[in-house]
């Protein structure tokens, strides 16, 4: 799996991209379980996520209301399967309303540039 840590930062709150391949629900579980064995992840706000499987897209907002389902439109978009994208918010205090859509969807532009995804 990889990480890309601190990426953004906007009034207080944080945010990193981590992904890789996964296969099946059971991989999904292995790689948040994998990203949370840092204590800092493991502390984040939220780490929503999303993944299209052979049987069908699967997504967790993890508290983050509709990022699961942006990061899920997204992968689709750019036709990548069987692959899961992580999206790490740390909360810094300060509602960021639309803004935070902008800063996941960033995230995962990050992530699919970078690892030539899609």
């Amino acid at each position: 799996m990889r990480t890309f840590d601190r990426i953004i930062s906007d009034r207080g709150s944080r945010y990193a991209v981590s992904g890789g391949a996964a296969a099946s629900r059971a991989e999904i579980d292995a790689a948040l379980s994998d990203l949370r064995r840092d204590k800092r992840f493991a502390r984040a706000t939220h780490n929503s996520w999303a993944a299209i499987l052979a049987d069908g897209p699967v997504r967790d907002d993890d508290g983050e209301a509709g990022a699961g389902a942006l990061i899920l439109q997204m992968l689709d978009r750019a036709g990548l399967r069987d692959h899961v994208v992580i999206v790490t918010r740390w909360y810094g205090g300060k509602h960021l309303g639309g803004d935070r859509f902008r800063h996941v969807a960033d995230a995962v532009r990050l992530y699919l540039r970078e690892t030539g995804g899609g």
